[in-house]
């Protein structure tokens, strides 16, 4: 199968729905101000703007966590699987049926320590599974335990000393595993928050969509540097195709290559100019590792947007293509025959 045939199997009359049509008649039961309640509503707005895409062609998949209580929310198919599973199922509900659009809702818990198997193979196999990743730096749903992503020194209640590990970059893992769709964004940033999963739904193989959320009870304020209005701008950088990487409040700030090493300059200083700043491209896995190391760098800004999209075969268009040959060189055999295939034998 093809990306043509599957678009050609698509419904393209216009369905007029809105967020309303995806939202579930089940009572959300997240804390008050916990940052889900922000991905949950983008997505139900996002979804309406995909013309011609019927509500029973999206699937939510999840496993365990804050996060995962949203299939109930959405007013689509869903299921809601065992902790760090959510990343197998949905391959097996995608290559089963492959024109469902299919996501995944899973935490940073959830999906990079006991789930971390299944996701990076999920990325390596390139099937189209669109996973959102809520990325509270903390296990919320067990009360406040260390998660792969929180901070080296961060106290909760499993390292009360502080944590002696040091956290999982979700960003780094995707392209070390040859993902083809990378992106980050925030709770606090509805608009871009919206663009990214259009950017997802549009990418054909495994999109990773790492959404930095807050935690309002058990690590609240854990990305304010990157939200509050008076330190925001000088903190965030906008990642954008052909776009040279300008941030700060007066965006007099830039960023340039020194060799491999990225640096921060003042392109107002008369030492540098615009035409020094480094002018992103997301098809560069090179460039994209070196943004993404930004995220261990107190020094550097916090990239958001789109690292990598590039084109890669999917795994379960290869396997359909398989299967179809295979048709076309079998013969009628009974059951008999193709229980022995052809490396059986006797032994007198």
């Amino acid at each position: 199968m093809d990306e043509s045939k599957i678009i050609a199997q698509i419904d393209k009359t216009d369905a007029g729905l809105t967020s309303k049509d995806f939202t579930s008649d089940r009572d959300v039961r997240w804390c008050p101000g916990c940052g889900d309640y922000s991905v949950l509503a983008q997505v139900q707005r996002t979804f309406p703007q995909l013309i011609g895409i019927p509500k029973e062609r999206f699937v939510f998949i999840s496993g365990i966590g804050c996060s995962s209580r949203f299939p109930y929310y959405m007013n689509t198919y869903g299921f809601h699987t065992i902790h760090g599973r959510a990343s197998a199922i949905a391959s097996g509900v995608k290559c089963l049926n492959p024109n469902l659009s299919v996501w995944v809702a899973t935490g940073d818990g959830d999906l990079l320590s006991i789930g971390g198997n299944h996701f990076i193979h999920l990325l390596r196999r390139n099937i189209d599974v669109n996973i959102l990743l809520f990325n509270n730096r903390i296990y919320g749903l067990t009360k406040g335990q260390a998660s792969p992503t929180s901070e080296h020194g961060k106290i909760t209640k499993t390292t009360p000393y502080g944590s002696i590990e040091y956290p999982i970059n979700p960003v780094s893992i995707a392209l070390g595993m040859e993902g083809s769709f990378i992106a980050r964004t925030m709770d606090r940033d509805p608009k871009h928050l919206q663009e990214m999963i259009l950017r997802c739904f549009n990418h054909f193989g495994t999109t990773l969509l790492e959404v930095l959320q807050n935690c309002v009870i058990f690590n609240d304020g854990a990305y304010n540097l990157y939200t509050d209005k008076a330190t925001r701008d000088d903190n965030v950088l906008y990642i954008e195709h052909g776009k040279p990487l300008i941030f700060g409040k007066n965006k007099d700030k830039g960023i340039k290559l020194d060799g491999w090493k990225p640096i921060v300059i003042d392109i107002n200083d008369g030492k540098n100019s615009i035409n020094d700043v480094l002018v992103y491209d997301e098809t560069s896995k090179d460039l994209a590792f070196i943004i993404s190391s930004f995220s261990d760098n107190p020094l550097l800004p916090m990239p958001l947007g789109v690292f990598l999209a590039r084109s890669r075969n999917r795994y379960e268009v290869e396997m359909e293509n398989q299967i179809e040959e295979a048709k076309k060189k079998s013969t009628d055999l009974s059951i008999d025959e193709l229980l022995k295939g052809t490396s059986s034998w006797e032994i007198s």
